[in-house]
């Protein structure tokens, strides 16, 4: 049987319009309300955990807790790694 030749073109404008589109940041934002539920079951009662939702050429969200003390417990207990991997998310250093 003869192999048939297959092309693929990438259509940037398509992908874009995909990763613009109304249920990826619905995706997006129930990802990051995930992950911080998660990060604040691990904190102290009362500390804050921010989710916050922004726009680049795709959607995005950060989660992150404006306390003094987050950064050792990050790197401690790794509460944000760990709340990230609890949902399935693949952390990867920045860059890497």
């Amino acid at each position: 049987m003869a192999r048939q030749r297959v092309t693929f073109e990438l259509d940037p404008a398509g992908i874009r319009e995909v990763l613009r589109a109304p249920e990826v940041k619905a995706m997006v934002d129930g990802a990051a309300e995930q992950i911080a539920r998660h990060v604040q079951a691990e904190v102290p009662a009362g500390v804050e955990v921010e989710v916050r939702a922004y726009t680049t050429d795709r959607e995005a969200a950060t989660v992150a807790v404006p306390d003094r003390r987050a950064m050792g417990w990050q790197a401690r207990d790794g509460i944000l790694t760990r709340a990230a991997a609890s949902i399935g998310a693949e952390v990867k250093e920045r860059g890497g």
